[in-house]
């Protein structure tokens, strides 16, 4: 897909960072085969971008992801089936780092970049679950969160059973996904889901500012490397986890980017990280 055909989604650079903006806004943003399939388009050509360091997600207009069109669910009991509106072959961003993330949505943990949501606004069902892929959350005060899926006759969708709980407990993630009742930014943040609830015009400028830091102050390297080792060592053991970082250390201590940073923080200077080359984020094992 060619980028100038996006038509469900906003692509917008500020300097190391991208800012990826879900466009429907007539229709609160509900998600469709289409959104879908250019969500994943974009992804991928930031992937490919080596000046890319940080990526924020968010809604236009009053709300961040509505859930699932109500015309595709209508069409799904039509069809007596669930259907998915991707092509045969979608793009597959952060594919290739863990057979674990070749996974719809789960491809976020692949990424070697931090992606942010700044959930400016109502975020249900699918439209919750992007939210919980991201690496953060920055979330309205006043904006409503739900899982939808229970009050549509419908499981947890795309693994968030998975997410949740690893989010935010046990108890937490089985009321929100058997319930399925509506939760506000501030909630969401005592429970550990929101990594912080602000006034709505603050969450885009928040989620911005921690981007920014990242991508200008952190080696592309170590945020690339951060992330894997998070993700990874939710599927792993401790031990594995320490004896992986032990051998990070020596071959980083070594690099370029280490070089850099020490030079940096000895002349009092920003630092200067070399960027890292296209592709997915690193393979640990």
């Amino acid at each position: 897909m060619d980028l100038s055909d996006l038509r469900t989604i906003r692509l917008e650079r500020d300097g190391g960072v991208a800012i990826v903006t879900l466009d429907r806004p007539d229709r609160m943003n509900a998600w469709t085969g289409r959104m879908h399939t250019e969500y994943r388009e974009v992804f991928a050509h930031l992937e490919a971008d080596p000046t890319v360091r940080a990526a924020v997600v968010t809604g236009s207009g009053r709300a961040f992801c509505a859930g699932a069109d109500t015309a595709a669910l209508e069409g799904h009991v039509a069809a007596g089936g669930y259907d998915r509106g991707l092509p045969p072959e979608p793009a597959t961003p952060g594919h290739g780092v863990r057979t674990e993330y070749d996974h719809a949505f789960a491809w976020h943990y692949g990424l070697r970049f931090p992606v942010v949501a700044a959930v400016n606004g109502p975020a249900a069902g699918v439209g919750l679950v992007l939210a919980c892929y991201a690496d953060l959350r920055f979330v309205a005060d006043d904006a409503k969160l739900t899982t939808s899926a229970p009050r549509l006759g419908l499981p947890a969708e795309y693994g968030l059973s998975w997410v949740l709980p690893r989010l935010v407990g046990i108890g937490h993630a089985a009321d929100l996904l058997i319930s399925s009742r509506v939760i506000r930014g501030a909630e969401a943040e005592r429970i550990g889901l929101a990594n912080r609830s602000l006034p709505t015009a603050e969450v885009l400028p928040a989620a911005l500012d921690w981007a920014r830091s990242v991508a200008e102050e952190v080696a592309p390297e170590s945020a690339a490397l951060a992330k894997a080792q998070l993700y990874a060592d939710l599927h792993g053991d401790v031990g594995t986890a320490v004896k992986v970082s032990e051998r990070l250390l020596d071959e980083t201590i070594a690099g370029d980017g280490y070089a850099e940073g020490v030079a940096a923080w000895m002349g009092k200077r920003p630092p200067r990280f070399p960027d890292l080359p296209a592709g997915p984020g690193p393979r640990l094992g």
